[in-house]
């Protein structure tokens, strides 16, 4: 198994693609910390079940002293930090116009600063083992710009693919390599609410037809968590069935 040993912060784990990025890691051998705003208890008792070492933590991601003091329960508790997956965000819909400084300023503090939080939290544990996988999820949008939702979003995401790129190149000297992942048109909570024109015009506007799943985007982010991506860093992996190709 890929993850004997390793220990996984996924956030964003209560449910959808950090839920699946959570089961899959357990399944390959991981202790798993599940980091939700919503309760991620429910995750937990269903990875304990199948004998997976589990810890599920409530935070606010954007809150840095509450997440400097769950990481260091979290390295108290499986002694140490292997593998990061920022997966936790918002959205909001809207033009320009529509949107407020409000909503602007909580997208940008969950997605960007979230993201941030957790890598400047965790850092310094795997520099002192010199050893470390961090995986951001951003989106489509922050390579084509939001075309649905409000701007905010792809340039909130847009700045987590840069930042992935800053802190790959200033990690690597530790044997820390940081990727992402872009999906597009995953079957999510949020797409299950479309009507039925939509998703027939999403489907058709993909080379391969379908939808995503959060497999899909799983197991995009399971390759680079693990050593067989030893040699990939900075770089952000399309997971949107042909809709983007760069």
């Amino acid at each position: 198994m890929r993850f004997t040993g390793k220990t996984a912060v996924i956030t964003g784990a209560a449910r959808g693609i950090g839920k699946e990025i959570a089961v899959q890691m357990a399944e390959e051998g991981a202790a798993v910390v599940l980091i939700d705003v919503r309760d991620a208890h429910e995750t937990a008792r269903q990875l304990q079940s199948g004998g997976a070492k589990v810890l599920a933590l409530p935070l606010d991601i954007t809150d840095y002293d509450a997440v400097r003091h769950a990481v260091d329960e979290i390295v108290a508790w499986n002694n140490g930090i292997d593998i990061l997956v920022n997966n936790a965000g918002i959205i909001a819909r809207g033009n320009i116009t529509e949107l407020t400084v409000e909503t602007w300023l909580k997208v940008m503090d969950v997605n960007l600063n979230g993201t941030f939080y957790l890598c400047k939290a965790i850092l310094p544990f795997m520099i002192e083992k010199r050893y470390g996988r961090i995986v951001n999820v951003t989106s489509i949008a922050a390579k084509t710009g939001d075309i649905t939702a409000a701007a905010a979003y792809g340039t909130s995401k847009g700045a987590v693919n840069t930042l992935t790129r800053s802190l790959a190149r200033q990690m690597a000297e530790f044997g820390i390599t940081v990727n992402a992942v872009a999906p597009h048109a995953i079957e999510t909570d949020m797409s299950a609410e479309w009507p039925l024109e939509k998703r027939k015009a999403v489907i058709d506007s993909i080379p391969l037809k379908r939808m995503g799943t959060c497999r899909d985007v799983s197991e995009a982010v399971l390759y680079l968590a693990s050593d067989a991506a030893s040699f990939v860093t900075g770089e952000t992996i399309n997971v949107n069935g042909g809709y983007l190709m760069d």
